[in-house]
């Protein structure tokens, strides 16, 4: 990789559960593990993010996974990747975030999503007794903000662990929105092209062009999804990736995700328009060997200019995933 195009790699993580596995240890089990992989391969961060009413991700309770992450590693950075603000009151995930910042210095991160995670009903069972609505969102992350920062003169309400820990946020996001808002407060602006990569320019473009830089951040920062592949050839990695398409196969049919074993074709399990959608729901994969990740990654990066990826890597053996990111690394070297 030119000194041009160096960007900082990362990973985000969804605590996935495989069709084998009795309950959520193994999954949680695997994520710590993954953790202190990349930690000694030299990655910038480890996110996990916030589904629930899935029986395939165990990520659910997203602060205490870092918690569990942060402890088993010395040096990566952890963080969300990210909280669904709607779902939460700003001054208790000020108190979560705060916390772990006092337990971990200098090594939490916060990426705030304005969707729910999940399905309505779900919603609503978390937070029953406010709107909870995406509208909200500005004025949540404003509140969180303010709960995060000093303590300003007649502040009546403050967060303990929380005040003046200036955890950094970020905003995610997979449409204009976010990046509208993320431009307004000078904020770092992290892409969901991992799973919507159709208005990825669009968003980066406006979040550049109204960047307003505040005292903490001098100049816009992107950060990308995308999801990773990696094996000794790319035939393999062709087979390997057969559990991403059966995944996402599965939440398209609205089916159990539990990942399951590749397969040598997926013909026969998705039709035409269900092969095309899954198609289009991975255009930003890297899928291959290191020589073919090489050249897809330097299209990416001189197309966007990214300062950061992060990617997904969900492949039903734990050595599978692991390999992927040691290619990814060689990359990085």
């Amino acid at each position: 990789m030119s000194e041009q195009q160096k960007v900082a790699f990362s990973v985000l993580d969804l605590a996935s559960r495989k069709d084998t596995d009795q309950g959520p240890t193994p999954a949680l089990h695997r994520s710590l593990a993954l953790a202190q992989h990349v930690e000694r391969l030299g990655f910038t961060r480890i996110w996990v993010a916030e589904h629930h009413n899935m029986d395939a991700i165990a990520s659910s309770a997203t602060a205490v996974l870092i918690a569990y992450l942060a402890s088993g590693t010395q040096r990566i950075r952890v963080g969300a990747g990210g909280v669904m603000l709607p779902n939460h009151p700003p001054l208790v995930i000020a108190e979560q975030f705060g916390t772990l910042e006092a337990l971990y210095p200098g090594r939490i991160d916060l990426g705030l999503g304005r969707a729910p995670g999940t399905d309505p009903l779900t919603a609503r069972a978390l937070r029953k007794h406010r709107s909870g609505s995406s509208d909200d969102f500005p004025e949540d992350v404003a509140e969180l903000q303010m709960y995060l920062g000093p303590r300003s003169t007649g502040q009546k309400v403050i967060a303990m662990p929380g005040v003046d820990s200036n955890v950094p946020i970020w905003l995610l996001g997979s449409s204009l929105f976010s990046a509208q808002l993320a431009a307004e407060k000078g904020l770092p602006y992290a892409f969901a092209s991992h799973f919507a990569p159709r208005m990825m320019m669009q968003a980066i473009e406006l979040y550049r062009s109204h960047f307003k830089p505040p005292a903490v951040l001098d100049k816009p920062y992107v950060m990308l999804g995308v999801p990773l592949v990696a094996a000794d050839t790319d035939a393999h990695a062709e087979f390997l990736a057969t559990t991403t398409y059966q995944r996402i196969l599965a939440l398209i049919r609205g089916q159990n995700m539990l990942m399951r074993p590749p397969v040598q074709s997926m013909h026969g399990l998705w039709q035409p328009h269900e092969e095309q959608t899954v198609n289009e729901f991975l255009s930003m994969a890297m899928i291959g060997s290191a020589e073919t990740i090489g050249r897809k990654m330097q299209v990416l990066l001189q197309h966007t200019q990214a300062d950061e990826l992060i990617f997904t890597c969900d492949l039903y053996e734990h050595e599978d995933r692991l390999r992927s990111f040691d290619i990814l690394a060689g990359l990085l070297a």
